[in-house]
């Protein structure tokens, strides 16, 4: 058997599945990203999940792998850290632990290696070469370089649609739909509220999906998911060009909820600009969720079969259609 682990920055879900493929069991939680938690707060989180799957499924909860990818372990002293505690918990005779872009590139292709970019509460990429030489970014906000994902464009439609109000910049219809997702009616009393703690600031995440919207026809919020997708096409490139594939058939696999919402102004915009980058390179969604390449990360350390591989795949992504 073995476990896989996809731990974002707002859930976690959790599977044990046989060798053969099958799904024992699937299980959600919050969030377990170690930069959010700390590693035993994460690891805190992993066990109650581990516990739940395992009763659901009649199994002990041992296994003989266990793939765990996370949002929050960014280098590789934390990878090993973490690797380390969980081996002395005894959850399985190998571990394996990585970013959360790792499963997410694994659950796109079938080839093991190219490029991902997650875009979900943040931004981060990973870019794996056919002889599994690395690129990666730290991701970790504004001290190494990164802007991107739900927060950062949530915040750019509260500042937008601030200065819109008092004349500092151009007129936007997110002067209006912002204050109005908070049930208030101009950004200056967002201002206040967010200023006195009542609306918690991280809250500006919820408003990534109306900024895509509006972005069809307000040109604000148009520019703002343009900023998005150029840093998007930056990560993907710098990660090509580091690796040398800039020349060759390369996937490049979009995944993370605002990627999810299948808005046609930002795949768009990703897209045009990766072919400008290269034309032999292939742009698309994974074809499952990313718990699917954590369990097929893991079943490829097993030496599970091809048969057991395609199943997980299917199993898991009926599951996650399920809800």
């Amino acid at each position: 058997m073995i476990v896989a682990v996809d731990g974002g920055n707002s859930k976690t879900d959790l599977a044990l599945v046989g060798d053969d493929g099958a799904l024992l069991a699937l299980v959600r939680g919050p969030l377990s990203s170690p930069h959010h938690l700390g590693a035993e707060g994460a690891l805190g989180v992993l066990e109650g999940l581990l516990e739940q799957a395992s009763r659901e499924a009649g199994v002990d909860p041992r296994a003989d792998v266990a793939g765990l990818y996370l949002a929050g372990i960014d280098f590789p002293p934390e990878v090993e850290s973490f690797r380390g505690l969980v081996e002395s918990r005894g959850w399985a005779g190998t571990v394996l632990v990585g970013n959360d872009t790792h499963a997410a590139l694994r659950s796109g292709t079938d080839a093991g290696w190219g490029v991902a970019v997650v875009c979900g509460a943040g931004i981060n990429c990973t870019g794996v070469a056919p002889d599994g030489r690395e690129a990666r970014f730290p991701s970790l906000g504004d001290i190494s370089g990164d802007w991107g994902g739900g927060l950062d464009v949530g915040r750019a439609a509260v500042w937008a649609a601030a200065r819109s109000e008092d004349g500092r910049g151009p007129k936007t219809s997110l002067e209006h739909s912002v204050p109005a997702y908070f049930d208030l009616t101009t950004p200056y009393e967002l201002a206040q509220e967010i200023h006195a703690g009542r609306i918690p600031y991280r809250r500006a995440i919820e408003l990534a999906p109306l900024v895509l919207e509006s972005a069809e026809d307000d040109a604000v919020a148009a520019e703002i998911v343009q900023r998005l997708a150029e840093e998007i096409v930056t990560m993907a490139r710098v990660s090509l060009e580091r690796l040398e594939l800039t020349d060759e058939p390369t996937e490049v696999v979009l995944g993370g909820g605002l990627f999810q919402s299948g808005n046609g102004h930002l795949l768009g915009a990703v897209e045009a600009g990766l072919r400008a980058v290269s034309p032999s390179i292939s742009v698309h969604p994974p074809a499952a969720p990313p718990i699917a390449g954590a369990a097929l990360l893991a079943l490829d350390e097993l030496g599970a079969s091809p048969e057991a591989h395609e199943r997980a795949r299917r199993e898991l992504l009926e599951a996650a259609n399920r809800g």
